[in-house]
């Protein structure tokens, strides 16, 4: 495991825009699996209790949504076309289609998205170059490909970058970085827009939960950014 908590900065310019936002990092050794029929008894159930609290339209009116929602309109980007992550999944769930089974890591990142309704980056800490990662403002024309979508307009979304380029969006994370089975340390962000500081510590820790019920993770360390 990297022995030190990595290092995030928050640009100017996005500060400026969302003053309110709050980040939590949790860093952590991991044992990946194709699938976890314990973790997706508590992905069911979850998705199970959404149903009884939101619809679709009520959903957007959650703070972790809402905020997030507003953030991009702020940024210059349709939340409703560039759905960040945490909404897509949940939405999802209430519009009944089933979820994707991805892989333990990656459908534990979900699950702790779909219960505190922040969208939630996973990705493999080893894939990550340098010691500090940015969260600034994509640029036109600058050059993404997400997990599963091929190239991605990032033009005004909130983006992570390392010495390398880009990882990572609310929307989608990047191919470059994406988890695997071979993973053996997952780097997760929690992007609170809302500034709930509390809720989103609350959030890398159940992540954590989960990591030790699901995923044999002795442990691992969280900072806020």
């Amino acid at each position: 495991m990297k022995s030190r908590p990595m290092e995030i900065l928050v640009s100017p310019g996005l500060r400026a825009l969302c003053p309110d936002f709050c980040g939590a990092a949790l860093l952590a050794p991991a044992v990946n699996t194709p699938a976890c029929p314990a973790l997706w008894q508590e992905i069911d159930a979850l998705s199970q209790e959404l149903r009884t609290r939101f619809t679709p339209e009520s959903l957007k009116q959650w703070p972790p949504v809402e905020s997030t929602r507003r953030a991009y309109r702020l940024l210059g980007k349709d939340p409703s076309r560039y759905r960040p992550s945490g909404e897509a999944l949940i939405r999802r769930v209430l519009t009944g289609r089933p979820l994707y089974r991805i892989h333990t890591l990656a459908d534990l990142v979900n699950l702790a998205s779909m219960a505190h309704g922040y969208s939630i980056g996973g990705f493999d800490a080893d894939k990550i170059r340098g010691p500090r990662l940015t969260l600034g403002i994509g640029r036109a024309g600058e050059p993404y490909e997400g997990i599963g979508r091929g190239a991605l307009n990032i033009e005004n979304l909130p983006v992570y970058r390392d010495e390398e380029g880009d990882i990572g969006t609310p929307t989608s994370d990047h191919e470059r970085t994406k988890l695997s089975l071979d993973t053996r340390n997952i780097l997760i962000l929690v992007n609170g827009y809302d500034g709930n500081r509390d809720a989103v510590l609350q959030t890398a820790r159940y992540a954590l939960s989960l990591l030790r019920r699901h995923a044999s993770s002795p442990g691992g360390t969280i900072s806020l950014y």
